[in-house]
């Protein structure tokens, strides 16, 4: 019989459990043990369906063995715990192969612990054990309880980071096969989408990002597909970008400029990411703004215009030939009001206004005009190729087309 001690002074720290309490607790495990599973399994449906399956018995010797490790414990506080511990890692590795949180396993250990406790009140009213002992025997008892914790979480974070892992790999995998288009078949994708429990959406917007990029994965949407390895960064999100999914970009790229693409079919997504790169590009040259989150519909024009600057120069050198052969002031000078022109079809005055000059020598440019171009003024396919060609060099000033030499000289051709 365990000696009683008187209870000890407030603020102190409690004695441990006399050894040979382990005497009287040994008699009354198998009845506790029976009692624990009936609580748990009333209270956990899941695992009265565990213990009634296959894994039922495997289940019972490790609750058998954690209950009669504590009784141990207590007889030998030195002993060895390596089996008990193994047990506890598998049942934190079980709740992570079957999909749950730990809160259904802590839950059952803390419901475990409080019958145990209610037994010890019991059996201590029958040896007249002191307050300070059941003190000491609930302060040990909840102790174990976050040993068992401890060692049950480390085996869930093990499952844990192996198939956050295997998941990210898969996931960077799909982005790359729905990036490649066709011909890759749909198939793969649709196995892949199995793997990774990512349903593929019928529409899908791609946004780049400005390397280096910090994608705060606290703040990101969890559907989000996204490679943090490759050098050209950028990431998935299905469907359109709203205004929420803007304000979860912001979030998530605090620090990262990005070009939202337009949204496309899934199949198009090479596309949606092409333009939003493009869109980059502009803003590096100084043609578009440069903002945290620029949207590419915003630009549609602007890409159209200047989507091959190799090809606006051939169209330009074709379009103002008439114009070959000046000086580059009158060149420009007469560029600029065929433009004004062009854009307006104001009066001279308007257009003086526009240019800050005399409408007298708007007339002069005018006639100048009409006699290099003639009937192309009046043509109407003439004329859009002219507006077209000059609203891409207005766009490309002289600013920006350092940017876009400076820009093709790094990547090549403009992505």
């Amino acid at each position: 019989m365990p000696r009683t001690t008187q209870p000890s002074d407030a603020g102190e720290p409690l004695g441990p459990l006399p050894a040979e309490f382990a005497a009287i607790i040994r008699p009354e495990l198998p009845s506790l043990i029976q009692e624990i599973g009936i609580e748990v399994t009333r209270a956990y449906p899941e695992y009265a369906r565990l213990l009634n399956g296959p894994y039922g018995p495997a289940v019972r010797h490790g609750v058998e063995q954690n209950i009669a490790t504590f009784a141990e414990r207590v007889a030998s506080p030195s002993a060895p715990t390596t089996l008990r511990d193994e047990v506890c890692r598998r049942f934190g590795r079980f709740e992570a192969y079957e999909g749950r949180s730990l809160e259904y396993l802590q839950g059952a250990y803390r419901l475990g612990a409080r019958v145990a406790l209610r037994r010890a009140k019991k059996v201590g009213r029958r040896y007249n054990f002191s307050p300070s002992l059941m003190l000491s025997f609930a302060d040990a008892l909840f102790a174990y309880v976050d040993e068992l914790e401890a060692l049950s979480r480390q085996g869930y974070l093990e499952v844990r980071a192996q198939a956050d892992g295997q998941s990210a790999m898969l996931r960077r995998r799909l982005l790359h096969l729905i990036l490649s288009g066709p011909p890759v078949p749909r198939t793969a994708i649709a196995e892949l989408c199995e793997q990774t429990g990512w349903p593929l959406p019928e529409q899908v917007t791609l946004v780049a990002l400005r390397s280096p990029a910090e994608l705060s994965a606290s703040e990101a949407d969890g559907d989000l597909l996204y490679d943090p390895g490759d050098p050209h960064p950028h990431l998935l999100v299905p469907g359109a970008v709203d205004e929420k999914r803007a304000r979860m970009l912001r979030a998530a790229l605090p620090t990262t400029r990005a070009a939202v693409g337009l949204t496309v079919p899934a199949s198009s997504a090479a596309d949606s990411l092409r333009w939003a790169r493009r869109v980059l590009d502009l803003i590096e040259a100084d043609v578009i703004e440069d903002r945290p989150l620029t949207f590419c519909a915003d630009h549609l024009v602007t890409l159209w215009l200047l989507a091959d600057p190799a090809l606006v120069d051939q169209l330009a050198e074709r379009e103002l030939a008439p114009l070959a052969g000046l000086t580059p002031t009158r060149r420009s000078r007469l560029i600029d009001t065929l433009r004004i022109w062009l854009d307006t079809r104001g009066t001279a005055a308007h257009m003086g206004e526009l240019l800050d000059v005399h409408p007298q020598t708007v007339r002069y440019r005018m006639r100048n005009l009409e006699a290099r171009f003639g009937g192309r003024l009046t043509d109407p396919e003439a004329r859009f190729a002219m507006e077209a060609v000059l609203r891409a060099l207005h766009l490309r000033d002289t600013r920006g087309l350092r940017g876009l030499r400076r820009v093709r000289g790094a990547h090549g051709e403009p992505r």
